[in-house]
């Protein structure tokens, strides 16, 4: 794809921006048995579980993609773009990160892991379209977030936070997952 600056097989900072919160939060909860790192690392895992399955099953099943903040048509890749196939892996993704953390008896609502996950999917949408750097190959006239575009073109900055790349809306994804977890398991234990 030319327009997204990582494609295939995961590095090393793509795992670490979809699982460092989780891994930390995790880490914590054992140790300490606290049950709000319990919430907040289910929450990351179920947003970047969600946010997988919405790239994975919004490619699969196709369709034009809309921004989320406009509704406008964008190319399959654009950060931001979601379809209704996608959304529904989003949804998916989260529900079965819950009810995984539920099935080995964490000490988190089901519905509290859920909304993370599905807040951190959305939010990770909702970033890529307002913050995450774009850029512009002059040679191809078109938007990518690759610094050296398929083409070998150098690409200038065309919008968002030059240093917000995608790893960073990973991250940020799962911290807000991790939140909104947090926050409904202590709505929900009330």
């Amino acid at each position: 794809n030319p327009i997204v600056e990582k494609g295939g097989e995961r590095d090393a900072w793509q795992v670490a921006a979809n699982g460092s919160v989780y891994a930390a939060a995790a880490a914590g909860a054992i140790w300490s048995s606290d049950a709000r790192l319990f919430a907040i690392g289910i929450g990351a895992l179920a947003a970047s579980t969600a946010d997988t399955w919405s790239t994975e099953l919004g490619t699969l099943g196709g369709g034009t993609p809309r921004l989320i903040v406009s509704g406008r048509r964008v190319p399959a890749g654009t950060s931001g773009g979601i379809t209704a196939a996608g959304s529904i892996g989003a949804f998916v993704g989260a529900i079965v990160a819950a009810a995984a953390a539920v099935a080995i008896h964490w000490p988190v609502p089901f519905l509290a892991a859920a909304a993370g996950g599905i807040a951190g999917a959305f939010g990770d949408s909702l970033l890529g379209a307002t913050l995450q750097s774009k850029r512009w190959c002059s040679e191809c006239s078109a938007s990518t977030e690759r610094k050296i575009h398929s083409c070998g073109t150098l690409t200038a900055h065309a919008g968002g936070l030059n240093w917000l790349d995608n790893d960073g809306v990973n991250f940020a994804s799962t911290i807000i997952g991790g939140l909104v977890a947090l926050l409904f398991a202590g709505l929900t234990s009330s």
